[in-house]
């Protein structure tokens, strides 16, 4: 009964890596993507805008989504103040029947 003694060391250097990288190299299937962050910006205030329109309709659908939901503050870049106004102003084209509650592919 003849036991070889193996060292850790020489267990790794002599086993294939699993992975395939070379050392602690990552790889990705798709590059990583680097966000580039555009600034925001109130679109109400850049235009000087101060009352929203519920009868403009055309104008409202670049506030909601293919589904007919309005987009979020972090994604318009519009402020509180607008935000409410635009919402209002949403809801009462929608009630007036200039802007439908659901849609599928509105845009």
């Amino acid at each position: 009964m003849s036991e070889t003694a193996t060292t850790p060391a020489a267990e790794t250097s002599t086993a294939p890596k699993s992975g395939g990288g070379s050392g602690n190299e990552i790889r990705y299937l798709t590059p990583i993507s680097i966000e580039t962050k555009k600034d925001k910006y109130d679109r109400f205030k850049k235009y000087g805008i101060k009352y929203i329109d519920y009868k403009d309709a055309d104008y409202l659908l670049r506030l909601v989504n293919e589904q007919g939901k309005i987009l979020p503050r972090r994604l318009t870049g519009t402020s509180q103040k607008y935000q409410k106004r635009v919402a209002q102003a949403v809801k009462r084209s929608r009630h007036l029947a200039l802007m439908p509650y659901v849609a599928d592919m509105l845009k």
